[in-house]
């Protein structure tokens, strides 16, 4: 007898979850497009480089005092394929120290995370009525290390 198994994944949860990221820099290439560097990238979300995801990108905790413009969001990792979003409309006055979110990430940015350049991992953070507690710790550098057998 055939067995019918779903397995629904991202369908569910990928709008549960919000990945949160410091922006580092801002420059502008040579092409004129205006990069934003955040503290991730293809260590925490694998997705755009090996699947060519797509993401929205917004600006989170402040009100923006200029007009968007498309940007791309760049990760941490100085890979050619470390692109988080390519023209995403975002604030012109977007800075060093904004955070930035992105939505409906609740699906495989976690469980893909990796260590990537030995970086560590993100924590992960519950909220639910507006209380947030830590339900997996960000990983430290002695995490990393911890394996290490040298003598």
């Amino acid at each position: 007898m055939p067995r019918l198994t779903v397995e629904p994944g991202r369908a569910i949860v990928a709008r549960a979850g919000v990945a949160i990221y410091h922006v580092v820099a801002v420059k502008r290439a040579a092409s004129g497009r205006r990069m934003v560097a955040i503290d991730g990238g293809m260590s925490d979300n694998p997705r755009p480089a090996l699947y060519g995801a797509h993401y929205s990108v917004v600006l989170l905790g402040r009100k923006a005092d200029a007009a968007q413009e498309p940007m791309t969001v760049v990760g941490r990792h100085c890979e050619a394929g470390d692109i988080l979003a390519e023209n995403v409309p975002l604030p012109a006055d977007v800075r060093p120290g904004d955070l930035v979110a992105v939505p409906a990430a609740g699906a495989y940015h976690f469980p893909l995370a990796s260590n990537y350049n030995l970086v560590g991992r993100p924590p992960l953070i519950a909220v639910r009525g507006g209380d947030a507690r830590v339900l997996i710790r960000r990983e430290t550098i002695n995490d990393l290390l911890v394996r290490d057998v040298g003598e």
